[in-house]
């Protein structure tokens, strides 16, 4: 396989953790670095970014962030290849699923807790997640679809999980419009990082990747053992596979030939477009595996179909 095509895919392939056999037909006739296609429709891009914001509270149980192994990025869908351990899909069904809070808040958006709108349909390679009436997928697969299927029937029974509603719900409805017009969860920064999910992760055992919206309008990108800084910011900034994300600010320690014990990296970007800042931490824990952890999943697993 000739060297010149693998680098014309790798940094796609660094950024979704695809195979060069499975990407290669895509690749141009310029000769130009494989690019990952944005969402076409606009309630695409907000079903992905509802998706990476609810389940990136999954820690960093793995080497996988947000317990992904793989993503196919398409341009009316994503694939996203889960890791296989029932924990994972738990995490994915109990944070995603959407079901009423009971209780009547001032904000459409605290009524809902999960994705609001979001369904499900097992199809042939996996669990197909979308909402009704709109050009949404999001296929999750990489695990047997039965673990979801039985997951999702007891949390139906312990929460009254909405799955059963053929339509959206008036409170999904007014959630979602909430949303759209919030600037606390833009699409245009959330669904991009989805998308290069695998850019985030370093080369250590564990992987955790978390965002949320800041005080000020800013937001937090933050990774327990993320990649180099050199790395991370050719992949959101103007690399090929780039967000064009700028550097305001950056705080890096990782090419040092010695170690920081208990020191991160920080870095300050800014996304061009909406002049709005991500402020980027690399906490490098440094954690290794040892037999509680083996134990907690474990335990995990066990209690996912409890």
């Amino acid at each position: 396989m000739p060297q010149a095509t693998l680098a014309l895919t790798e940094d796609r392939r660094r950024c979704t953790g695809e195979s060069h056999q499975a990407i290669h037909a895509l690749l141009p006739d310029t000769d130009q670095p494989l690019t990952i296609p944005a969402a076409r429709h606009p309630e695409q891009a907000q079903l992905e970014a509802a998706v990476f914001l609810a389940c990136c509270k999954i820690g960093s149980l793995s080497e996988h962030p947000l317990g992904i192994v793989q993503v196919c990025p398409e341009e009316d869908r994503l694939t996203l290849r889960l890791l296989d351990e029932p924990y994972v899909v738990h995490h994915w069904a109990e944070f995603l699923l959407p079901r009423l809070t009971g209780e009547e808040n001032d904000h459409p958006q605290d009524r809902v807790l999960g994705v609001a709108g979001l369904r499900y349909r097992r199809e042939s390679g996996g669990i197909s997640l979308y909402r009704p009436g709109m050009p949404t997928r999001v296929l999750i697969t990489g695990f047997n679809p039965r673990w979801w299927e039985r997951i999702a029937d007891r949390l139906t029974t312990d929460y009254g999980l909405l799955q059963g509603e053929p339509d959206w719900t008036p409170p999904e409805r007014a959630a979602y419009t909430a949303a759209v017009r919030s600037p606390f969860e833009p699409p245009s920064l959330f669904s991009p990082l989805l998308r290069r999910i695998r850019a985030t992760a370093g080369t250590g055992p564990f992987n955790g990747t978390d965002a949320w919206h800041s005080v000020g309008g800013c937001f937090r990108l933050e990774t327990t053992d993320g990649p180099p800084c050199p790395e991370l910011i050719r992949f959101l900034g103007d690399g090929p596979t780039g967000l064009g994300w700028k550097i305001d600010h950056k705080s890096c320690t990782c090419l040092c030939d010695h170690t920081h014990s208990g020191m991160g990296c920080t870095i300050d970007f800014l996304e061009p477009t909406t002049g709005q800042f991500v402020y980027y931490s690399n906490l490098k824990w440094g954690r290794t595996h040892s037999d509680r952890h083996s134990q907690t999943i474990t335990e995990l697993n066990r209690l996912a179909f409890a």
